[in-house]
C-alpha cells in the first residue's frame, strides 16, 4: 500500500536497536496501557492484513475499527480471524488466568513481550504446535517442537523466525533479500523517532541481517514509516526521542522503557534458538545460503 521500506545507512550510530549516543532514551506516555486490548491487537494486526498476509478480507473496516478506539464487537470478531495470532493469545490467557484474549495484557505479551510469557508450558505450547503444524510440516515437525523445547515461548517473534521458515507461510518464491525483508517486516521492531513529515514519521532501527547461516541485527538505519493515513491514524501524540514499535511500514505503539526491553529480549531469545540449535537450515532454505 505504501513504498516506504526504503532505508538510509546513517554512520556512528548505535548497533542491535540500542539508543545511539546523543539522543534520548525517553519513552512518553505509557502506550498500550492507553487504549483497550483489542485496539492494540488492531494497531499490531493491521499493517500485515493491509498486505493480505492474514486476517479479515476487509481491510478497511478493520483499521476503521481500530481507529475508534473501542472495544467493539465488530472489532473483537475480525481479530478472531487473525487464525495465526489468536491460538496464541488464547494460549497466553489461559496460561495467566485471562478469561478474554483480547485482555490488553495478553495482547502486549503475544507483540511486545512480558513476563507472563513464562507462564505458558512447554507442555501446552508444544499441543498447540501439534495441533495446527504437524500436518503441515510433516517430518520437519520436530524441528518446531525442538524450537519449543529451546525455551521458545508464543511471543510474535517465536512465529516469525521459529515456526514461517518451516510452515510453507513465506514460501512462495520469495528468495533472498527479498526474504529477509519479509521476515524483517514481519517481526515486531523497535526504533526510536527523529521527525515527523505529515502522514510519516522517520525512525531509527536496525534491520535483520542473514550472513547464509545466522540471522541477527545489523547497524541502526533510518526509515520511513506510516503513522497515519490523510491525517486518520490509530495512534496520536508522537514525539520526537519516542520509542516505537513497527510492524510492516506502520508504527503500531509508543514503547515504554521496559517494553522496549522486553521486545528487545524476546527478539534475540528466539534469534538464538534459530542460530544456536539446529534449526538455521530452515532460514537457510528460505533465504538462501
Amino acid at each position: 500500500m505504501h513504498d516506504l521500506g526504503r532505508r538510509q545507512s546513517v554512520s556512528g550510530q548505535g548497533v542491535n536497536g540500542q539508543a545511539p549516543a546523543g539522543h534520548s532514551s525517553r519513552a512518553a506516555g505509557s502506550g498500550s496501557q492507553d487504549v483497550p486490548g483489542p485496539v492494540l491487537f488492531a494497531r499490531y494486526a493491521y499493517p500485515p492484513n493491509s498486505h493480505g498476509y492474514c486476517g479479515p478480507g476487509d481491510a478497511g473496516a478493520f483499521f476503521e475499527y481500530g481507529v475508534a478506539g473501542a472495544d467493539d464487537r465488530g472489532l473483537r470478531a475480525m481479530s478472531q480471524q487473525f487464525a495465526g495470532a489468536w491460538p496464541y493469545l488464547e494460549l497466553i490467557a489461559e496460561a495467566t488466568g485471562l478469561g478474554d484474549p483480547l485482555d490488553r495484557r495478553v495482547v502486549e505479551a503475544y507483540w511486545v513481550g512480558s513476563p507472563r510469557l513464562e507462564q505458558v508450558s512447554t507442555r501446552a505450547l508444544g499441543n498447540s504446535m501439534e495441533e495446527r503444524f504437524r500436518s503441515r510440516t510433516g517430518s520437519k515437525f520436530f524441528t518446531l517442537t525442538d524450537s519449543v523445547l529451546a525455551g521458545g515461548v508464543p511471543h510474535h517473534s517465536f512465529a516469525v523466525f521459529c515456526i514461517y521458515p518451516w510452515t510453507g507461510l513465506l514460501s512462495d518464491g520469495r528468495k533472498a533479500k527479498h526474504a529477509l525483508t519479509v521476515l524483517d517486516r514481519c517481526r515486531i521492531r523497535w526504533g526510536q523517532v527523529l521527525g515527523m513529515q505529515g502522514d510519516q514519521v522517520v525512525v531509527e532501527s536496525a534491520p535483520l541481517t542473514w550472513d547464509g547461516r545466522r540471522l541477527d541485527l545489523g547497524p541502526v538505519t533510518t526509515e520511513a514509516v506510516v503513522q497515519s493515513v490523510n491525517g486518520v491514524s490509530m495512534i496520536r501524540g508522537l514525539k520526537v526521542g519516542d520509542w516505537v514499535s513497527l510492524h510492516w511500514e506502520w508504527v503500531c505503539d509508543r514503547l515504554t522503557e521496559r517494553q522496549v526491553s522486553d521486545l528487545r529480549a524476546y527478539t534475540f531469545r528466539h534469534l538464538n534458538i534459530v542460530n544456536e540449535g539446529n534449526l538455521h537450515s530452515g532460514p537457510a532454505s528460505l533465504l538462501g545460503s
